[in-house]
């Protein structure tokens, strides 16, 4: 996805918070042209490995940010995306998570997710998405290495919140930063109107 690649670089390369480096990690696809920016730093992995988790702790271990966040090459992050997240950091949390908008591949709006953060809620439905995190380092941040090779398969996203959240404090910021590209092929998400509980929609910001 050569095109939403770029699209996504230049919205993490764009945001307000200037200090910070953005590592791209190829899973052996081939990387298009990218931004001339010093602050990006762009590798490709010799061959497909297939699983986000790997390609994400790669990601992890290229950089020594004291804060890490992630982004999917289809979706962008608002220009205050960081800004927002590390006042929240600033407080004394080590994770804080935003809302996003879930857009469908014709640019209109499937719904904004948005709901608190509440560790037994997360054996019922996942509302946090790993294009919405921002972590401090140091908290044993790895994601898991195995395969999704079903729906029912723990998604890299909730268990590594799910582990994290057993010391680190964690908490939402109902502030809408991250754009998601909604696919309606995946076999990992259900996009109807019951793949969220009410109260996890609000409007967006």
């Amino acid at each position: 996805r050569p095109e939403s690649l770029v699209r996504a670089v230049q919205s993490a390369l764009a945001q307000t918070v200037r200090d910070h480096v953005v590592v791209v990690v190829d899973d052996g696809g081939g990387l298009p042209p990218l931004p001339d920016d010093e602050r990006l730093v762009a590798v490709s992995l010799s061959r497909n490995i297939g699983r986000a988790g790997c390609v994400r702790n790669v990601g992890i271990a290229l950089s020594s940010s004291t804060y890490l966040a992630f982004l999917d090459d289809d979706n962008e992050w608002r220009p205050h995306h960081l800004a927002t997240a590390l006042e929240a950091l600033d407080s004394g949390l080590d994770l804080v998570y935003t809302g996003l908008e879930r857009i469908h591949p014709d640019g209109t709006l499937l719904d904004v997710v948005s709901r608190p953060f509440d560790r037994r809620s997360l054996r019922e439905w996942m509302c946090v998405d790993t294009n919405c995190i921002v972590v401090r380092r140091g908290l044993g941040v790895r994601f898991s290495r195995l395969p999704r090779s079903s729906p029912k398969a723990p998604p890299e996203d909730w268990e590594l919140v799910w582990r994290l959240s057993r010391r680190a404090r964690v908490r939402h910021v109902p502030e809408t930063t991250v754009i998601y590209l909604v696919n309606p092929d995946s076999y990992y998400t259900r996009w109807d109107s019951q793949a969220a509980p009410p109260d996890s929609v609000r409007a967006p910001r």
